[in-house]
């Protein structure tokens, strides 16, 4: 495995996750560098989407700690670590169905408000050139950027489920990340629109400076814009590296297709029983 990163801006120190008797994180470490795309993979059950949520502050860990900048954020609540600049999206769409393109993306923007209650209900002053100031923002970069102009107006519920995609990753950019974290951008979509996706991540990267951390089970996306590749089975990082040494792991090729081996496939299974 490699060494550390020199200044990473987002570092795993043994993070332990448990849900009863069942241990979803075991000891996981890795570092993510600034400015790169660092892509966690592994078979279904593995502990990708626990991790995220753990990172995001959804579950906090037994153990270990979790560092943004140098700084503990291992029992930060989860807005605080979105004010700090770690904006997720979800593997389920966890958008506003009833509501627009542009408010669903505005709503993003929450955590960096500075409009009071007062100035909120009587919509005057500082609140007005607040709410002028995101929606300029909002409409000259991140719809232009993402090409959804043409949608803006319409409620997300009459959307096809890449251009929703598409909307949930425009109201994490609304949140100005440092850290952006994609849960599975292009699950279900086609080929066409996981393309599109794939430039935008890439795009989003190079054009806005921002880290990018994502889960993702399209193997060949992963092993193309990636970075850095970390791959997680049983909740433990077995491997970690760059796409093409990753792709090579003798381990990592176990994990996703198996030994072969019937009594050590029974071995297993009666393990995870007891430890259920």
């Amino acid at each position: 495995m490699p060494g550390p990163t020199a200044n990473p801006i987002l570092e795993i120190d043994g993070v332990t996750l448990a849900f009863g008797g069942v241990t979803a994180l075991n000891g996981v470490s890795f570092e993510v560098a600034p400015g790169t795309i660092t892509s966690v993979i592994g078979p279904n059950g593995a502990g990708k989407t626990s991790l995220f949520n753990t990172i995001s502050g959804f579950y906090h860990p037994g153990a270990g700690h979790i560092r943004f900048r140098g700084d503990e954020i291992t029992r930060l609540a989860a807005p605080l670590r979105a004010k700090l600049g770690l904006a997720r999206t979800f593997q389920n769409i966890a958008l506003f169905r009833g509501m627009t393109v542009l408010d669903n993306i505005k709503l993003g923007r929450h955590c960096h408000l500075h409009s009071g209650v007062l100035d909120a209900l009587l919509y005057y002053g500082r609140a007005r050139r607040e709410e002028m100031r995101l929606r300029a923002d909002i409409e000259e970069r991140i719809i232009d950027f993402l090409e959804i102009d043409h949608i803006r107006n319409a409620p997300v519920a009459a959307l096809s489920y890449g251009l929703q995609k598409r909307v949930e990753m425009a109201r994490a950019l609304a949140m100005q990340p440092q850290v952006l974290m994609l849960d599975e951008p292009v699950a279900g979509m086609n080929r066409e629109e996981t393309e599109d996706m794939a430039r935008f991540i890439l795009d989003v990267r190079e054009e806005w400076g921002v880290t990018i951390l994502m889960v993702e089970h399209d193997m060949g996306m992963v092993m193309d814009i990636s970075d850095h590749v970390v791959v997680l089975n049983f909740g433990e990082v077995i491997a970690e590296g760059a796409p093409a040494d990753v792709q090579a792991d003798p381990e990592v090729i176990r994990a996703y297709l198996g030994s072969g081996n019937v009594a050590e496939l029974r071995h297993r299974l009666r393990q995870a029983r007891e430890a259920a």
